[in-house]
């Protein structure tokens, strides 16, 4: 593996029962890259996380952490790592200095070495004021800042950070967020969120993720673009025309609009009683701006904005994964159970000695 590559999972699988977790997932996250790792509840996150953590097994495939195979050298891998669970496990009877200096002497750092991360660490989580409170005292908030504390004390190369900002107020996620900027400078960092604003603040790439299969892998930019879709903002100034028209009513202008061929939406947008404000959609290989311009040219309307862009990562998100929504609303129910089934018995046909042999201890004995 590239010393470049800090994390990397190759076709990892992994069964619950009859229940597929993970199918077939594979990805590489480089040195210094700040990693965006989405989807709905239930679409793997927090297994392929487990995963890289050696915390479970694959029932398939293999994964490394900067160099190290998280099955065969599962020490390594824990040392090169930092990582925050969705639910932190806390020790609830220590203070939260007991709590620090206890991981720090788990990852063997010496007293001044504690010291100084110490101070860092307090600094970023804003736990000054809770240092000497016993964690059960502390709210859920506090808690998670508690637990990503212990996953920066030891500063590793590698954080693997799942909903790292859960139950904390504004003010708190943007600290969080900057800092995981500012480190993603020189380490890698793969984040599970299911805030996608938090995505485009911290992170350049995003590896989406459905129903425990990869579905969009790339640059914010390049998933963008994946979306079905070109949005387009339109704003005409309602009090003046041009060429002797008169100044055009919203429903005018929304009919023209509707009119225009290769438009796919049309929908009004708030905005003050000086101007009419729309969204329109097109399909993604077409530029309607010509012909916006030309409508307004030849209405005589005053043309105030005309922006075209791409789909909102929310927009193509919900693109990426809404079949498997539908699915898991009742839609074809059916067809999707029968398919599912045969795919189940089929897989357990050619991974039966491995189901057997229990993936699950067999980590847990070489861990």
């Amino acid at each position: 593996m590239s010393t470049d590559v800090m994390i990397k999972a190759n076709a990892l699988s992994k069964r619950f029962g009859n229940h597929r977790a993970l199918d077939n997932v594979s990805f590489e996250v480089r040195r210094g890259e700040v990693v965006g790792f989405i989807g709905p509840n239930g679409a793997g996150k927090s297994t392929t996380m487990r995963i890289l953590t050696c915390f479970i097994s694959p029932s398939g495939g293999s994964a490394a952490v900067s160099g190290f195979d998280v099955f065969d050298d599962p020490l390594n891998v824990r040392r090169s790592l930092g990582y925050l669970p969705q639910r932190a496990p806390l020790y609830t009877d220590m203070s939260v200095w007991e709590y620090l200096r206890f991981t720090a002497e788990i990852r063997g750092l010496g007293e001044d070495t504690f010291k100084a991360r110490l101070k860092k660490v307090v600094e970023v989580c804003g736990l000054a004021q809770t240092l000497n409170k016993d964690i059960a005292t502390l709210s859920h908030g506090y808690r998670q800042r508690v637990g990503l504390g212990q996953a920066l004390i030891h500063d590793p190369p590698i954080l693997i950070l799942d909903e790292p900002t859960s139950d904390l107020d504004p003010n708190e996620k943007a600290e969080v967020l900057k800092y995981i900027k500012e480190i993603g400078k020189d380490r890698t960092i793969l984040l599970s969120t299911h805030n996608l604003a938090e995505v485009e603040e911290a992170c350049a790439r995003a590896i989406i993720v459905s129903k425990g299969r990869v579905v969009a892998d790339g640059a914010l930019d390049n998933i963008r673009s994946k979306g079905s879709r070109i949005n387009y903002t339109v704003t005409i100034d309602e009090r003046h025309a041009e060429g002797g028209h008169q100044p055009p009513s919203a429903k005018e202008v929304e009919d023209a609009l509707a009119k225009l061929k290769g438009l796919q939406g049309v929908k009004e947008l708030p905005t003050d009683e000086r101007a009419h404000s729309f969204l329109l959609s097109g399909a993604k290989d077409t530029d309607l701006r010509a012909e916006l311009f030309r409508l307004a040219v030849q209405r005589g309307w005053t043309l105030l904005e005309l922006r075209r862009e791409s789909q909102s990562l929310d927009a193509v998100f919900k693109d990426l994964t809404r079949r498997d929504e539908k699915l898991d609303r009742g839609d074809d129910w059916s067809g999707a159970y029968d398919g599912a089934e045969d795919e189940d018995e089929d897989e357990d046909d050619e991974d039966g000695e491995e189901q057997s042999a229990g993936p699950d201890d067999a980590a847990e004995g070489k861990n």
